[in-house]
């Protein structure tokens, strides 16, 4: 059995699919790469950053399309044996000191305009949990190409980084990529964001690190973490309710985020990146963004979701990336034709995007996607044209991994990670994908420069989903300052500048769509027995039957168990409609047709208004025999104007 064991976990050091392979050899000797080229500045935009349906906007509604590099470095390079100090102990043999690479070889006003050249307007800044409280300065040596870093601890360098970005025009998006500084990824005390400290703690550190830059409107996005992946014995999952529960706890930190830090900042919530064991006839596999369709996220915020995911040629669908030990015979992104590729990225992740007018529509960013200079298979170029073919034509929001490294050692002996975008020898020479010898510069070149939607994205309605399968699910701010409002129940409340248009009867699921009907104020009514339904006004007979007030439409539900507990009504800021019809839903569905807002519900019969309509009223039924669940919902016309 202890054999077995040592054999699981020694595959399991090789799951989680951002395992980069063992550092390649370096580069040739090239010749010098002349200066980067001034190239303009990023293109104006007005921040902060929000979401229109598939597309990030900036405050003027104009589409932001994410062209990122991640300037990775301050989440730690430590292999995690052997002497810290030693940088053959670091990935690629690249000691980051926990800061971002590049600043011991090349001043910032340089490496800003390299990104400039790259056509990137947004960086993906990684961070660890640990760097947040290390007070130790960095070395002197860490920074020798900006000496007016000298003697600061890696969070002040990590500002420094922040503020330069910010003030060149580029958008900055804080990724919690690890928690201890420790190369990601594997089993490394990183493979989930309460590995090595609870999910308050880690939700405390991003409360406390969105605070630090509330008041610098570039800093756009809170990427809560990184690869969420198995650890020794337990995978994450998405809905349990327990302690390893991603979509819980990511929406609970984002929340936080939005209540206690800042509300404008975008929340980006990657998908689960491995689950299982690694080992023929095992379950193992990358569930990405797949549950997205079936349970998504509702923030306090409206409009700031943003999903991600990863995409490496060398791993799979059902593949880890290892070779030798813990490799399966699953196929690689890189084993598929085009046509299969794009099928697979579009199950895994992209259909969040492509598929609008869903409770869970947001944009997509592939906020990981790389390979090496030094790649000559066939099989993995042609995978890199395949997969920056795929996000041209789709219009995707991306992030190429690594975008700075090094090509030398500290002694100028070759070196370093072929992955990085742009290299630096010791003396701060650059080569890389702005140098035409470097073969990536032709399918980037042509990323950057594809035709996308530009401009004014008009505001569409969009579709939030309810959940109370766990716990309580309260998007409104408004009803959330109001205290709580039925003690001892689950309770759902749509988000502020959203309206209830549908009910699950069992599982507790609703969909609210976004509506302008609620009048200024926090008001609010409780409806717990049939107190407002008016005489000869019976639309659902023999059931009980939860109506709003006179001038009032439903913003949430609350449940004791199956047995419905209350509706909760938010007065309307115009006269509504007294006539209405019954929607019953507790032996079929009855929606309407072309599948608004999609499937809220997976599994469970569901009633919805339509489109025009408004939710006033809840019914259901105690009687022996059948479920006290929801059964029925009235609903009205929605008034003009």
């Amino acid at each position: 059995m202890k054999s077995l064991v040592r054999v699981l976990l020694s595959v399991l050091l090789l799951a989680g699919g951002g395992i980069l392979p063992a550092a390649a050899p370096a580069l040739a000797a090239v010749p010098a790469a002349p200066p980067a080229p001034q190239s303009a500045e990023p293109a104006p935009w007005t921040p902060p950053l929000s979401t229109r349906g598939r597309y990030v906007v900036d405050a003027q509604g104009n589409r932001f399309r994410l062209r990122s590099g991640n300037w990775d470095g301050a989440q730690g390079s430590w292999s995690g044996s052997g002497d810290r100090s030693d940088p053959a102990t670091h990935h690629a043999g690249q000691d980051s000191h926990g800061i971002p690479l590049g600043l011991d070889r090349v001043a910032l006003p340089t490496l800003l305009a390299d990104f400039r050249a790259l056509g990137l307007n947004s960086i993906r800044l990684p961070f660890s949990n640990e760097m947040l409280h290390t007070t130790a300065p960095v070395p002197d040596a860490a920074v020798a190409a900006n000496p007016a870093l000298r003697g600061r601890t890696p969070l002040q360098v990590y500002d420094a980084v922040v503020a330069a970005l910010t003030d060149a025009g580029f958008a900055v998006i804080l990724n919690n990529h690890t928690g201890t500084t420790r190369w990601c990824c594997g089993l490394d005390g990183n493979e989930r964001w309460n590995s090595t400290r609870s999910t308050a703690q880690w939700a405390d550190d991003w409360v406390f690190l969105a605070r630090r830059y509330r008041d610098n409107p570039r800093v756009v996005g809170a990427d809560l973490y990184n690869e969420v992946r198995r650890d020794t014995w337990d995978d994450p999952n998405w809905g349990l309710g327990d302690g390893h529960d991603w979509q819980a706890a990511s929406q609970e930190a984002a929340d936080r985020i939005l209540t206690e830090a800042n509300p404008n900042l975008l929340i980006v919530v990657e998908g689960i990146n491995w689950t299982g064991i690694p080992v023929d006839g095992l379950p193992h596999g990358r569930p990405t963004l797949t549950p997205v369709r079936t349970l998504s996220h509702t923030l306090v915020v409206s409009n700031k979701l943003v999903y991600s995911a990863h995409f490496y040629g060398y791993t799979g669908p059902h593949h880890s990336g290892a070779t030798g030990l813990g490799e399966t015979h699953d196929p690689r992104y890189q084993d598929m034709s085009r046509a299969q590729l794009e099928q697979t990225l579009y199950d895994q992740a992209f259909f969040v995007s492509a598929e609008t007018g869903a409770h869970f529509t947001a944009p997509v960013w592939i906020s990981e996607f790389g390979i090496g200079a030094d790649e000559n298979g066939a099989a993995p170029r042609a995978w890199f044209q395949n997969m920056t073919g795929y996000l041209a034509s789709s219009d995707a929001d991306f992030a190429y991994w690594p975008l700075v490294g090094w090509s030398t050692t500290a002694q100028g002996a070759p070196g370093g990670d072929s992955w990085a975008m742009l290299r630096y020898d010791n003396t701060g020479r650059r080569w890389g994908v702005l140098d035409p010898a470097d073969w990536r510069t032709a399918p980037w070149t042509a990323l950057t420069a594809a035709v996308g939607r530009t401009g004014p994205v008009p505001a569409t309605p969009s579709w939030y989903q309810l959940s109370t399968d766990h716990r309580d699910h309260n998007a409104s701010l408004l009803s959330r300052a109001a205290g709580d409002w039925e003690a001892g129940a689950r309770k759902a409340v749509c988000p502020d500048g959203a309206r209830l248009a549908g009910l699950s009867h069992t599982g507790g699921r609703g969909l609210c769509s976004t509506s302008d009907l609620r009048a200024p104020g926090g008001s609010q009514t409780v409806v717990r027995d049939e107190s407002y339904v008016p005489p000869g006004g019976d639309w659902a007979t023999g059931y009980t039957k939860l109506q709003c007030p006179a001038g009032q439409f439903l913003i949430g539900y609350s449940l004791r168990g199956d047995r419905v507990s209350a509706a909760l009504c938010a007065p309307s800021r115009l006269p509504l409609a007294g006539a209405g019809r019954t929607v019953w839903f507790d032996r079929g569905d009855d929606r309407p047709a072309g599948n608004p807002g999609a499937d809220f519900a997976s599994g469970h019969y569901k009633g919805q208004c339509l489109p025009t309509e408004y939710a006033a009223g809840i019914a259901f039924t105690g009687r022996a025999g059948f479920r006290p669940s929801p059964a029925s919902l009235l609903c009205r016309a929605l008034p003009a104007g």
